[in-house]
């Protein structure tokens, strides 16, 4: 297997490929308000967007990575996390601003070929496009994968878990570390999700009758169901990770 890994920019023509992916992604992810303008920023940041094919069947991704640089002055990372991300780069294009970071917003891998090794490639590769671009480091609101099994666990007590190796017990975090990020601190609402309760029962085939948490089967956390005000809301935390990066030779 041959894996070609470029930016949507020299190969525009696998946009829709890009989006017609199949990706085990929960379905309530793509409810996030921003998604919309998710969809917008990455189609005017093609340089920042990675595919990724493999000469067994060419032109059908295997896997993708999203960027996106942005402009933030402070000194203190958004609590916000991928929802400020999106409003920030979406701002900093509108303004003609010069973006100072830049960051990862989804790597994603086919669902047949999960588990053979594609995401750390993807990372390192979306590490290397940020650094030729010029940019010193690459953030991101990271989504512990194994964190929806433990949904009311507070994700301050979860992403401090080490094993004896000192690495995080987490596998996507694991992955993060060993390539060279440094955990930063947690994002609370790095993405809000709202919807009516028919909204969320089309979402997740739950029945949202009762009020108060509801575990949602892919959520990180609980979501909170109001029936008497006929609405739900799901707000995860994600983990923020920093890596420093060396421009390349």
């Amino acid at each position: 297997m041959s894996l070609r890994i470029t930016t949507l920019a020299e190969r525009p023509h696998l946009r829709d490929a890009l989006w017609n992916m199949p990706s085990s992604w929960p379905e309530f992810m793509f409810h996030d308000p921003m998604a919309s303008l998710f969809y917008e920023v990455v189609e005017e940041y093609a340089e920042f967007v990675l595919v990724a094919d493999d000469g067994h069947e060419p032109g059908r991704l295997v896997a993708k990575a999203m960027s996106v640089p942005f402009t933030w002055t402070r000194d203190e990372l958004p609590d916000g996390g991928w929802d400020t991300v999106m409003l920030r780069a979406w701002h900093t294009r509108l303004t003609g601003g010069e973006p100072g970071t830049v960051s990862a917003l989804e790597i994603t891998v086919r669902p047949d070929r999960l588990g053979t090794g594609l995401s750390p490639v993807m990372l390192a590769a979306l590490r290397d496009n940020a650094a030729r671009l010029g940019f010193g480091e690459l953030l991101a609101p990271v989504r512990p994968s194994a964190k929806h099994l433990e949904p009311r666990t507070p994700m301050e007590e979860y992403a401090a878990r080490t094993r004896p190796d000192g690495l995080p017990a987490d596998p996507w975090l694991r992955v993060h570390v060993r390539a060279g990020g440094t955990i930063v601190k947690v994002a609370p609402r790095s993405m809000t999700v709202p919807g009516t309760l028919a909204e969320w029962r089309e979402w997740t085939g739950l029945s949202f009758d009762v009020s108060g948490p509801v575990e949602v089967p892919g959520a990180l956390a609980p979501v909170h169901c109001d029936v008497e005000q006929d609405h739900a809301v799901y707000v995860e935390p994600n983990v923020w990770v920093r890596h420093r990066l060396t421009a390349p030779a």
